[in-house]
């Protein structure tokens, strides 16, 4: 059943604005009484079409369900920017496995280096990517990626959650032996081509932050994300 994401849903109805609307008369080519999914805030809408226009269309709420997609996990992946368009690539695939959020960041060894106002544009390009993403695996919510920060910011932010966790091509603890559990907040930082500089990891490691190694290989900047953050999701019960 096709699915889409609206803002607008009252007790009975759903709107699907824009154009996803457009997409649903002409491309799917939908008509009154026809079922569509409608997702919001994790929480899915099977509904029936009551009107359809290129501007919206209104739905009847038939029933609603909790999103069997979406983990009881929020995983925060903090990713240094790569080079070229690999963070499309990283973006699409954390968020069909459960990311529920991503902050690209600015760490020394990153050879791209935009700047914030910059990166905007590329940052809308990116958000379009995670909502095809989040559509395609059948997620009940749309994740964000959020305005590049830097390096500081990163750990401050990493620091909050109840796992913050740095993966380190020199190593550290395995995955299954820091407690990961189903309910709380955990924190993904990956290095760049470059990965980190030993600063940075000793100044990580002051601030809380746990290093870990994904094995004996070192991996590329876009496969240790998709590794680390199945291997998460596998341990704590969600994939």
């Amino acid at each position: 059943m096709p699915r889409f994401f609206s803002d607008n849903i009252s007790q009975d109805t759903a709107v699907i604005n824009g154009s996803d609307a457009v997409h649903i008369g002409r491309s799917l080519r939908m008509r009154l009484g026809d079922e569509l999914i409608v997702c919001n805030d994790g929480i899915e809408y099977t509904t029936t079409i009551q009107s359809i226009s290129d501007s919206e269309v209104v739905c009847e709420i038939v029933s609603s369900c909790k999103s069997s997609a979406e983990p009881d996990i929020d995983l925060i992946l903090f990713q240094a920017v790569p080079k070229s368009d690999k963070l499309d690539f990283i973006v699409q695939k954390a968020i069909e496995l459960g990311a529920k959020k991503i902050y690209p960041v600015i760490t020394s060894r990153c050879v791209s280096r935009p700047d914030k106002k910059g990166f905007d544009k590329k940052r809308q390009r990116l958000q379009k990517i995670a909502l095809e993403a989040a559509k395609q695996s059948g997620r009940g919510i749309i994740p964000h990626v959020e305005d590049i920060i830097d390096f500081n910011k990163c750990v401050e932010l990493l620091s909050q959650t109840d796992f913050p966790l740095m993966c380190y091509e020199k190593g550290g603890r395995n995955l299954n032996e820091i407690g990961l559990k189903s309910h709380s907040t955990v924190g993904v930082f990956i290095g760049s081509e470059g990965g980190f500089d030993q600063s940075e990891a000793d100044f990580c490691i002051q601030n809380g932050v746990i290093t870990i190694g994904l094995g004996n290989r070192i991996l590329r900047c876009e496969t240790a994300p998709i590794s680390a953050i199945s291997i998460i999701m596998n341990l704590t019960g969600n994939m």
